[in-house]
């Protein structure tokens, strides 16, 4: 962002804005994407789209970082709460709150992972370590003792999981009960294999 919102009323104004344009790209595309559109349609001049973001592509990430954001909501308590949940509802939990962060508006989600030309995912050091903590917790939760590197098997999870995920919201698919079904065997699957390694 260009400039900070700090009043109530400028972050009334840049929330609208990114309402706006999260419609706007979710309708139009990438390519039809316009910051004149976006003013227009959240009802600010362009010069005030400008004062807190410098081009579209600014707000595109800002669009991208709510969607972040709404993925660590969705995983929150999944794998790290403290009552004693059975690994099959603790997994349960845990894909339904991926698949619920990214069932939102699966046309944005559409354009966001193939047209939108984004920063490197580094520049988010912040949300992928809260992001991986969150799978190290899934997999401590259901280690019993085994062996092995938790920050690797992390790593690996998350990747299988994003993969499924993305690929899913690319076809239209996250609200398939089967798609649902099976990312609970696979993510069981590696957990167990986990456990019986030990």
């Amino acid at each position: 962002m260009r400039k900070a919102p700090r009043q109530q009323r400028s972050r009334v104004t840049v929330d609208v804005i990114v309402e706006a344009a999260t419609r706007v790209l979710a309708r139009r595309g990438w390519a039809r994407f316009t910051t004149n559109e976006i003013a227009a349609v959240a009802g600010v001049s362009v010069g005030s789209l400008y004062q807190y973001f410098p081009n579209k592509l600014a707000i595109a990430e800002a669009i991208r970082q709510r969607h972040l954001d709404e993925v660590l909501v969705a995983l929150s308590g999944a794998g790290d709460d403290s009552e004693a949940v059975a690994l099959d509802q603790r997994v349960a939990r845990f894909a339904d709150g991926v698949i619920a962060a990214h069932s939102v508006d699966e046309a944005l989600h559409r354009v966001l992972l193939d047209e939108v030309p984004l920063v490197a995912r580094s520049s988010y050091a912040e949300f992928e370590a809260e992001y991986q903590r969150r799978y190290r917790a899934l997999i401590a939760a259901s280690a019993s003792g085994a062996a092995g590197d938790d920050e690797t098997a992390a790593r690996v999870l998350s990747s299988a999981v994003e993969g499924v995920v993305h690929a899913a919201a690319h076809r239209g698919d996250l609200g398939l009960p089967a798609l649902r079904s099976e990312l609970v065997r696979l993510i069981l699957a590696y957990l167990r294999d986990r456990q019986q390694a030990a």
